[in-house]
């Protein structure tokens, strides 16, 4: 049985992509996941299985249309794989609150050739599927960097990457 974080893009608390956490567990649960549980509202699912990743993300993402009648993204990886962006952060000297990782379901290919509009204090980084923004002083909110491979995935800060690579490794 693996345990797995699933990670939904474009689920909001409030607006026309709102998702409830108790529905998603909902859903979860009728899809047969084991031990479904979810991690703040913002579209952190976390779960056991045995069926492949491939056949998750499209169980995941049907229910989850016919549930909100709109395309969700769902990029999900291992307990392991999740340990792996925590140990890869390549700017561990950064405060975690200040790097996002965007969590893709691709390898992000040329990426550092597609980054547009990247402030002097920024920096950005590949990781296998994912991509890792240390933000400037100005943060994430006043940040106008474009990062097109990004743009399909869907970013947590480090703290939230670390917590859910805990709790998935306590489902393992």
């Amino acid at each position: 049985m693996t345990a797995y974080v699933a990670l939904l893009r474009g689920v909001n608390l409030v607006g026309k992509s709102t998702l409830r956490m108790a529905d998603l567990k909902a859903i979860a649960d009728r899809l047969g996941l084991e031990s479904a549980r979810t991690y703040v509202a913002s579209g952190n699912l976390l779960f056991r299985s045995n069926k492949r990743e491939a056949m998750l993300r499209q169980l995941l993402e049907t229910a989850l249309h016919k549930h909100m009648n709109k395309g969700v993204t769902v990029m999900l990886r291992t307990a392991e794989e999740m340990q792996a962006v925590v140990e890869a952060n390549p700017f561990a000297d950064t405060p975690a609150n200040r790097v996002q990782v965007f969590f893709v379901n691709e390898p992000p290919a040329d990426l550092l050739q597609t980054v547009r509009n990247r402030a002097d204090d920024e920096r950005v980084a590949p990781g296998p599927r994912e991509v890792f923004v240390a933000y400037g002083e100005r943060g994430i909110g006043k940040s106008r960097l474009r990062i097109p491979p990004a743009e399909a995935g869907t970013a947590r800060n480090m703290n939230t990457v670390a917590k859910l690579a805990a709790l998935a490794r306590e489902m393992s």
